[in-house]
């Protein structure tokens, strides 16, 4: 069993685009499928920009392997291959690139449907298309990226009742198809772990493409993108 690799980025680069949009893009696709939970589990997401939007009147624990993520008070240093939780504790359980990291999946998956209630739901997402593995996916401690049909097997296998399962990042993707290319051609270019960094011009256009892909996601799904985001339920 492979335990996820300690420290996200996005801990040390809260403000960095990506994680911004991502927290938008996650909330347009998923957050009619977090309803009014009462109690919610954040796994590996502890950083706060993916789940700011998730929060509410609901008790919310986060995990993550990473102490820093951590608020004090609802943070628990833990695995998502052995969360320290009983069976049939949360009504939500959100998993934002967290799988990808983990080693058997099948394992992880077992543990985010054990704690959650009958009827309860997952929230997730994971990076897209194995042929745009690069030295930062190897940097970031990933074990595989993902297909939709991939996706969906894992979670029908474990045991769950897919809602939706949408791409995410279409609006940006020539950038990304690009930037993996980069990283094909030069690998230690900046660093296998480097973000890249774009001009505030720059920036604004991600950010104003990504919130115009946010609007179409609150209604219909994407057929490409970087980004997998699904909506399982847990079997009553």
């Amino acid at each position: 069993m492979t335990v996820p690799r300690q420290g996200s980025a996005s801990i040390e680069h809260p403000d960095y685009w990506w994680y911004r949009a991502r927290a938008d893009l996650l909330q347009a696709a998923l957050r009619r499928h977090l309803g009014r939970p009462r109690r919610v589990l954040d796994v590996g997401s502890a950083d706060g920009p993916s789940v700011s939007w998730m929060r509410g009147d609901h008790h919310q624990v986060a995990v993550d392997v990473d102490t820093r993520g951590l608020r004090a008070g609802e943070g628990v240093q833990a695995s998502a291959m052995a969360l320290p939780f009983r069976d049939a504790t949360f009504d939500v359980v959100a998993a934002f690139d967290v799988l990808e990291h983990c080693d058997p999946e099948s394992r992880a998956l077992q543990e985010l449907r054990r704690v959650l209630v009958p009827g309860g739901h997952l929230l997730m997402s994971v990076p897209a298309y194995q042929w745009a593995w690069t030295d930062h996916d190897v940097a970031a401690g990933h074990h595989r990226r993902y297909t939709r049909t991939r996706l969906v097997a894992a979670v029908q296998g474990a045991g769950f009742e897919v809602l939706r399962c949408t791409h995410g990042f279409a609006a940006v993707f020539p950038l990304f198809v690009a930037e993996r290319l980069v990283r094909r051609a030069w690998p230690t270019r900046g660093g296998a772990g480097a973000l890249p960094q774009p001009s505030a011009g720059v920036e604004r256009l991600l950010l104003g493409l990504c919130g115009a892909e946010a609007r179409w996601l609150r209604r219909w799904d994407l057929p490409f993108g970087s980004s997998i985001l699904l909506a399982a339920r847990q079997p009553v």
